[in-house]
């Protein structure tokens, strides 16, 4: 299925319905009175977060949605149906903007919540609510409330305990696929991954988190350099970042200057994102020439008192004691750990 993060819709909730203006006409009643029923409601505009979902993408071929009107009301004192509301499902960590003004109109963060976003037209009331001692026969209703209409933005955010965050080929896509049961493309090439994916990492068989792995970060990604920019927002609701590395290219590259030029371009995207607990993860530690400038890149860390974590996906050293390191964090209690 592709993936759709972004979306614009034109919603508009239903109509309400006219009163009715209606006498009664029956043999044998001189005087029948006003009968005119009342209107009924227009439908509501409702978005209701489910975790079935996983993209946008059935919305993106129906840009303009709207809920049913209210029928009019009819002669007997017969009210008119209510419009039928409707229901937009979209995945959990769902933002529904103003598209004008970018306000933000609803926040979709767990499954089962349900926002009503635009409210239905009241029904009209019919010519029989006005009688009244003075006025037996009005021949006047009420016409039905006008409807909502908005245009809106949808954004998906991921929902994730662990973000991976790196350059592109830094070995994000090979961890998650070694821990997870999600199986993202891997290959030797700059973004090979081209889309967000989900991985639910079981942890010693009693707990479990969520992890997300995004395309890689390249410098000028906040101002739109490569994909990142397009991504980054997914890695706002994570708990805690990964930030792998991988030194096997030195002295070709500087790994601590990228290092540092990513946390930049986080800074420059969102200050909060910049603020999130990372873990510094160095990758592939199976190749001789990774082995070899470790101490190095371990000491310089040491100096800003951040600890590394060498790993090696492809044989699967050093995850555990990876793993072991996001449960203590993302659970701080040690019985809820263990």
């Amino acid at each position: 299925m592709k993936f759709i993060d972004e979306v614009t819709l034109f919603a508009t909730s239903g109509h309400g319905g006219a009163g009715c203006v209606a006498f009664r006409h029956e043999k044998f009643i001189e005087f029948g009175g006003p009968s005119g029923g009342d209107g009924g409601k227009g439908g509501d505009v409702i978005f209701d977060a489910t975790s079935s979902h996983s993209t946008l993408l059935e919305l993106r071929h129906r840009p303009h949605q709207k809920a049913e009107n209210g029928h009019n009301g009819m002669g007997k004192n017969r009210h008119g149906a209510g419009g039928d509301d409707l229901r937009i499902k979209v995945p959990v960590g769902t933002v529904v903007k103003d598209a004008e003004t970018g306000d933000i109109l609803a926040d979709l963060t767990y499954d089962g919540q349900s926002i009503v976003l635009l409210r239905g037209g009241r029904g009209g009331q019919g010519n029989a609510r006005f009688a009244s001692a003075t006025n037996k026969a009005p021949k006047f209703a009420q016409p039905g409330g006008e409807h909502e209409e908005c245009k809106l933005r949808l954004e998906l955010k991921l929902m994730a305990d662990v973000g991976l965050l790196g350059l592109p080929n830094a070995g994000k896509s090979s961890l998650i696929s070694k821990v997870s049961a999600a199986r993202p493309k891997i290959a030797d090439y700059p973004f090979t991954t081209m889309v967000p994916s989900l991985g639910v990492v079981p942890y010693k068989g009693y707990r479990s988190f969520v992890m997300a792995d995004i395309p890689g970060i390249i410098e000028g990604a906040h101002d739109g350099a490569g994909l990142g920019h397009r991504f980054l927002k997914h890695l706002e609701r994570s708990g805690i970042l990964l930030h792998l590395l991988d030194i096997s290219w030195m002295p070709e590259r500087d790994p601590l200057a990228e290092y540092e030029s990513i946390n930049h371009e986080l800074a420059l995207f969102s200050s909060e994102l910049s603020l999130k607990e990372q873990i510094v993860v160095i990758t592939k530690i199976d190749l001789p020439q990774t082995k070899a400038e470790l101490p190095a890149i371990q000491a310089w860390f040491k100096n800003k008192g951040l600890s590394v974590f060498p790993i090696s996906s492809a044989t699967g050293e050093g995850v555990d004691l990876l793993m072991d390191e996001i449960a203590r964090r993302l659970w701080s209690k040690p019985e809820e750990v263990w």
